[in-house]
């Protein structure tokens, strides 16, 4: 098991196997999750915000409206099963 030593000034280095691992290169960062008392989860952050770049827009597809999406939405809701549970059961 790997383990690391922390720095006067609060420094660890993440050991080999795990930074390989983790595709973890100089300059990433990771993200630290707690998942219970004293415990964390180290989540790799290695993509860029670019990476998200024109995700959302798709110049082809026409505007939808609040209907229309509300629509499409109760549309997914069905076909997956939800018939008949209302926001106010969800809560």
């Amino acid at each position: 098991m790997p383990t690391a030593t922390m720095t006067s000034k609060g420094q660890i280095t993440i050991p080999k196997e795990m930074r390989e691992e983790l595709h973890l290169e100089a300059g990433s960062k990771v993200t630290f999750i707690r998942v219970s008392e004293g415990h964390y989860r180290i989540i790799p952050r290695t993509g860029s915000l670019m990476d998200l770049a024109g995700i959302l827009h798709d110049p082809d597809r026409p505007t939808m409206t609040i209907d229309d999406m509300n629509e499409a939405i109760a549309e997914g809701g069905a076909a997956s099963g939800m018939q008949g549970i209302t926001l106010r059961d969800a809560r």
